[in-house]
């Protein structure tokens, strides 16, 4: 819904200024597949047999399952990784314009993925420490980045002791941590019945007081070692009584920290019960559009939708993914590097936090898993790759535009473009956002649906160059734009403020 013009919206606004969790970049590194570990030599005798440590050059595929440990083979394969190694390339998650680092799990487990957790209070060994972990936040903070680790809190992997225990001693203390029975598959109930990933039976207080309640509980012991927050695995099987409880715990240990839950819904309801959440239904929209499964029209009623029942505030702070370690690469998924192209930009764009997954910017490539998990492509990272000089490009715009980042949206009128705009309290500031997906050149009349906007107000191509004689421009007159766009393309405009000492039509508008 509109502002009305004459209401002081800048109290908003400097709420959403002051919190990092809105509109934040947030950069994904699978930890053993982002950068081999200079010590590699050193280390090697943590991936002794089951485990299998791959060259850096190898690209992982589906092997077999083992009975025996009862994982697939590809989970035991290592390229190696570490923090000490992600720590020495966080200049180029920088280069990003990222605000927040995301590691994939990093507690002690058997795989490589570490949702099999071990040990929740250490980090895995091949990957260093807890005191590395400290230096890495460190690090990060000193960039003016947040750390957010991933938690897995609805199952553990068999060989924790907790379960090994309770598995196999009737009278064990926790043998009410877990679901065990004979009505069960395996003897025990399993996430998705995997016998390597046993549910906790987290109705059992003790068990959610070890996990987030206590002061020494691990969601709270990883926020006083510096992390900024957690993304939650599966959250929506924890439920949203318990995911509200974790929340509050979390808040009332750093007040602040954010707390995303992977949820592949639509993000209406779950406002009040988490931070944000993964916004896989944003990514799904945007997939359909890209690939021709959708038109303009009904691509921008989906995402108005999308953000009338969820929120604006809400939406601002869920993470919009394109791929990750579950799902296709977009590359894969959308191998027009056009369409591709637009796909960026709505994910840039769209109210809420970019989450790129590592190698996106440089078009990796990669299907389903384990081939989605592949090591970092570090041969691809030059100013040749067209790629990734237009994911910087754009990146560096959205931290330049406060409007992309932290910005409400009102979306445009339009028979075959999607158009948005992203508005601030400072009407200058105000965003266009426009996308062409048709194979054919694209001329319409839109409705540019902000009062501040005055008659002839020139919106200039944002990605160009300042001193691009040549750059695109749009011109405003009572309230209609002539739009044109070429096919498969997408542009963000921002205003063009009248030149200093010159009269202003907005000067009494903030």
């Amino acid at each position: 819904m509109q502002t009305p013009i004459q209401v002081d919206a800048r109290p908003r606004f400097a709420r959403r200024d002051q919190d990092w969790r809105v509109g934040a970049v947030v950069y994904q590194v699978f930890v053993d597949r982002f950068a081999p570990a200079a010590n590699l030599a050193q280390k090697t005798h943590h991936y002794a047999a089951p485990r299998t440590l791959r060259a850096w050059s190898e690209l992982p595929s589906r092997g077999h399952f083992i009975a025996e440990h009862s994982v697939w083979s590809q989970e035991l394969d290592f390229w190696g990784g570490d923090l000490e190694s992600v720590r020495t390339h966080l200049r180029h998650v920088q280069s990003m314009h990222a605000d927040v680092l995301y590691l994939n799990p990093i507690q002690h487990a058997f795989t490589n993925h570490k949702y099999d957790a071990t040990d929740y209070l250490e980090i895995s060994a091949e990957y260093g420490t807890r005191d590395d972990l400290r230096a890495l936040a460190a690090e990060v903070h000193a960039l003016g980045m947040h750390i957010i680790l991933d938690g897995v809190f609805n199952h553990i992997g068999r060989r924790n002791a907790f379960f090994i225990d309770a598995n196999s001693n009737p009278q064990s203390p926790y043998r009410d941590w877990f679901f065990i029975g004979p009505q069960y598959q395996h003897g025990y109930r399993g996430w998705a019945d995997v016998a390597n990933l046993p549910d906790l039976r987290l109705e059992n207080e003790a068990v959610r007081a070890f996990l987030w309640l206590d002061p020494s509980s691990v969601v709270r012991s990883y926020l006083r070692d510096g992390i900024d927050g957690w993304r939650l695995d599966v959250a929506s099987d924890l439920g949203p009584v318990f995911l509200r409880e974790l929340t509050k715990s979390a808040h009332a240990e750093k007040p602040h920290s954010a707390i995303v839950g992977e949820i592949w819904n639509t993000p209406a309801g779950w406002e009040g019960t988490l931070d944000g959440i993964l916004n896989m239904h944003a990514r799904l929209t945007i997939l359909n559009y890209c690939s021709a499964r959708a038109d303009a029209r009904t691509t921008s009623e989906h995402f108005a939708d999308m953000i009338e029942d969820a929120g604006i505030e809400f939406a601002l702070r869920c993470w919009t993914t394109l791929e990750n370690h579950d799902t296709e690469r977009l590359a894969h998924r959308i191998p027009d590097a056009r369409a591709r192209s637009i796909g960026h930009l709505l994910q840039a764009t769209l109210p809420g936090c970019p989450n790129l997954y590592y190698g996106q910017e440089v078009g990796m490539q990669g299907g389903a898993d384990p081939e989605n998990r592949a090591p970092m492509r570090w041969d691809l990272c030059h100013d040749g790759n067209d790629e990734l000089r237009g994911m910087r490009a754009l990146y560096a715009a959205r931290r330049t535009h406060r409007a992309l980042s932290k910005g409400d949206v009102i979306f445009l009128r339009s028979q075959h473009l999607v158009a948005f705009l992203r508005t601030t309290d400072v009407a200058l500031e105000i965003c266009l956002v426009v996308t062409n997906m048709l194979d054919v050149d694209v001329e319409e009349s839109i409705a540019i649906r902000d009062g501040r906007i005055m008659a002839g107000t020139v919106f200039r191509d944002a990605l160009a160059s300042s001193d691009d004689a040549h750059a695109h421009t749009i011109r405003v007159e009572m309230g209609y734009a002539a739009v044109r766009m070429n096919a498969k393309s997408a542009r963000v405009f921002c205003i063009v403020p009248p030149p200093e000492g010159q009269h202003s039509p907005y000067k009494r508008m903030h």
